[in-house]
This record gives C-alpha cells, structure tokens and sequence, in this order.
C-alpha cells in the first residue's frame, strides 16, 4: 500500500507540474487524439509534459464537419477525460497555460485567437491557419505586435514522410494527398489540401516565387518555381485518400509508400516543446509563404493555369 500511494504520490507531481493546456473548438478529431496521447500514460503515443485540463466548444453551424462531430468530440472531452468546459475564451484563458486552436472552420481563427493573444498565452493553430492569406497575414500581425509565440503546422511534417523523405540533394519533389474542398473556406487548397502542400514546403524548404495550377477531373496539379529554378509538384487528389512523395535527387529518384495518415504523437512532441521553450519548429514566415503559395495556386486555377507570383 505504501509502495502504491508513493507511486500515486510521484503521478500527482508530475501531472501537477505539466503545461495546463485549453482547447479552443472541439468539432474536430484532432481534440480528442491529442487529449488521449498527452494525458493518457498508458497510451503507446504518450507524450509527456503537457495536460489538456479546459475547453471551449465554439462550432460552426454552416459547416457540416462541424456540425455533426461536436456533440460527440465535446462529450468525450467532458465525460472520459474530465476536461472543464468554459463559456467563452477569455475565461478559458485564465486557467490555462497554453492554448490548442483547434476550430475545425478557419474562418473563425482569427477573431478566437484575438483574446488569447490579449492574455499572452502561447499557441499552436491547427490547419487551417486560416481561411484566407489576409487572415493568415493579421493573425501573424496581432500575434506580433502582442510579442506572444504562435505557429500552425500538418502533422505530415513531422511524421515518417515528413523526416525520411528530406534530402539535402533535393532536384526537386512532388507530393500528393487528398484535395477536397469546403464550400465556405475562400482560399480552397486550406481546408484539406494544405497537407501535401505542406508536405512538400516540408521536403523543398521556402523559397517558391511563382505558381502554376490546372485543374483535373479528380484532382488539381500545382507546380511551383522556386528561386534557384527547382520545380515542386502537388497533386491534390478528391476524393479522400493517400499521401506521398517522390524525390528527385542527382542519383535517381526516392519514391515513399502510399500512407493514409500519420500518427499525432511526433507533432504533439513539437507542440509540447514549443510551449515550453516558445520557440516554433516552423518559422511564421514559412508558414505565411505556404499560405501565398496556396493563393497564387489559386489564382492561377481560376485563369486557366496561368503562371502566378506569390504576393
């Protein structure tokens, strides 16, 4: 018994002395994966050093993956995690260290992140960013001005695709994943195509001046030119299904399997280390080129695949 209560004894202290962490929307999977890697010890993705211990609900009545997942997400979060629900966000705030934006609508990112960047809480914003590149551009505005850490990231990166398809010889790559849209998300490619979009910014790095789109029966095929005159290819794939890549290296060509999803934990462990040291593992300058690279992807689209700058 007393071997028992010092173990519990040693649990207490170390629960007690892990980031308290909010969420923000829970219409999404991701609040309930992420609650169970990084308060669940006994889960084979454990991650330690941060709690989930508060929620704010928020959804989006208009948007169907909103609408008819938060019911169930939100009493996961209440009844097998005991997570403390909250009426609005900045009281939210006041119990918390850190913030998890998971709202699975990007248009309501940016007026949910203002009071949680008045209470200088660090946080992470879950894709999409944003719902277009002007709201991308403010978040990162006030976010500076209010001097409080932020970055948003795909999983995709810091996953096996992300890490073992990364070469420093790198001629050029093309990606693929799922490319479905959303009716309400001005900027197309953020709702769900951002993933292998970011998958390949993860594998070339910044630097992409000018892009190209043309739109298929069941895909949209975007290349950008970067500014040492490497190319890299997206291929945005309706409906739901695989991510990959293909390196193209001085030597031959590094092909990856097809993978339907990669696991939350490497990401979480970023997360984590983020709110512990402040420090992003993407810069938000990268994450902003990523966003004016889905924008003249865009507009390239609309013109019938004429050439676009980022701007």
């Amino acid at each position: 018994m007393l071997k028992l209560a010092a173990l519990m004894a040693v649990v207490s202290l170390m629960q007690a002395a892990d980031i308290r962490l909010g969420i923000v929307g829970t219409d999404t999977s991701h609040v309930t994966e992420f609650t169970k890697v990084l308060n669940d010890p006994g889960s084979p993705d454990y991650v330690p050093g941060a709690r989930v211990v508060a929620a704010y609900k928020g959804g989006s009545k208009d948007v169907e993956n909103s609408a008819t997942r938060i019911d169930k997400f939100t009493a996961e979060l209440r009844d097998k995690w005991k997570v403390e629900f909250y009426s609005d966000i900045n009281t939210l705030c006041k119990h918390v260290d850190a913030v998890l934006l998971e709202s699975v609508d990007g248009r309501v990112h940016l007026e949910q992140v203002k009071p949680i960047l008045a209470a200088h809480k660090p946080v992470f914003i879950d894709k999409p960013l944003a719902a277009t590149l002007a709201d991308a551009r403010e978040i990162a505005r006030l976010a500076k001005e209010a001097n409080v850490p932020w970055f948003s990231a795909s999983s995709l990166r810091f996953g096996e695709l992300g890490t073992s398809m990364k070469f420093n010889d790198a001629l050029g790559v093309t990606t693929w994943g799922p490319g479905p849209t959303e009716p309400h998300h001005q900027l197309e490619y953020s709702w769900y195509a951002i993933h292998p979009i970011e998958l390949l910014y993860t594998l070339m790095g910044p630097g992409c001046e000018q892009v190209t789109a043309m739109a298929g029966k069941d895909e949209d095929v975007i290349v950008g030119r970067w500014k040492d005159g490497r190319l890299g290819t997206v291929r945005t794939l309706r409906p739901y299904g695989t991510y990959g890549a293909d390196v193209f290296r001085p030597k031959g060509v590094t092909q990856s399997k097809a993978k339907t999803q990669e696991g939350y934990g490497p990401l979480l462990v970023e997360i984590v280390k983020f709110f512990e040291t402040k420090q992003p593992p993407v810069s938000n300058d990268e994450t902003l080129e990523i966003f004016e690279f889905m924008d003249a992807a865009q507009r390239s689209k609309a013109a019938g695949g004429v050439a676009m700058k980022l701007r």
